[in-house]
């Protein structure tokens, strides 16, 4: 997140999927929303039983810990040499788990069809790419438009003020809830079923063209 507080220099922001409210000036935790120890126990226990290729990761204080066959998709540092299983690094609440079939015998959509409906009960499924092997896992309830929503209500925004775009079932969420959300077209095919509208694609620069339409309407 340094990058983009050196591009504004000023805000918050909502990271991790809506896990974590972030203060970017100060580079610190405003508030957080965690997935219960025991949760993760039996999140990894279910998954474990219907997906056997499955490895895992975790993240909390900073900290990302992984099994020694999760691959990364970046440069985590040659020291992160992993453990044989994540269980070994479940010591307190963590703000997301990462599920990855690293061998690809599965698709993110197809490792959400099966884990949604196994664990929904217990926790928020979710990805942000398609063309992946992997799952990002958050405390049930957890999601970027929930936070957003919970935290736009504090200074008085809703629906009707907000602007959201998105092009992964991550970002799902806040497309519903905003009045004016885009999907973008290179993105998930299911985006469209989620925004008001659909953008350009991300490397056409869909979503400056859409905030320079928006800066000429009239307050």
């Amino acid at each position: 997140m340094r990058e983009i507080s050196d591009a504004f220099g000023f805000g918050q922001a909502i990271c991790a999927n809506g896990a974590l409210h972030y203060d970017l000036i100060n580079e610190k935790i405003i508030e957080q929303w965690l997935i219960p120890l025991e949760i993760q126990f039996e999140f990894i226990s279910r998954m474990r039983e219907a997906l056997p290729t499955v490895s895992f990761a975790v993240e909390y204080d900073e900290k990302f810990y992984r099994e020694k066959i999760y691959v990364p998709r970046w440069d985590i540092g040659a020291d992160n040499v992993g453990v044989q299983k994540i269980e070994e690094k479940l010591t307190q609440p963590a703000f997301k788990i990462m599920a990855r079939c690293s061998d690809y015998d599965h698709t993110s959509d197809e490792m959400l069809a099966i884990a949604g409906p196994l664990t929904s009960d217990i926790v928020t499924v979710t990805h942000s790419n398609a063309d992946e092997s992997l799952l990002e896992i958050s405390a049930l309830g957890v999601s970027k438009g929930e936070t957003l929503e919970k935290l736009a209500a504090r200074k008085g925004i809703g629906a009707k003020d907000s602007v959201t775009f998105g092009d992964n079932p991550n970002d799902f969420s806040m497309l519903r809830w905003a009045e004016r959300s885009w999907a973008m077209s290179n993105g998930h095919h299911d985006g469209v079923k989620n925004a008001k509208f659909v953008a350009q694609a991300d490397h056409l620069d869909g979503v400056a063209i859409v905030i320079e339409q928006l800066l000429e309407l009239s307050a």
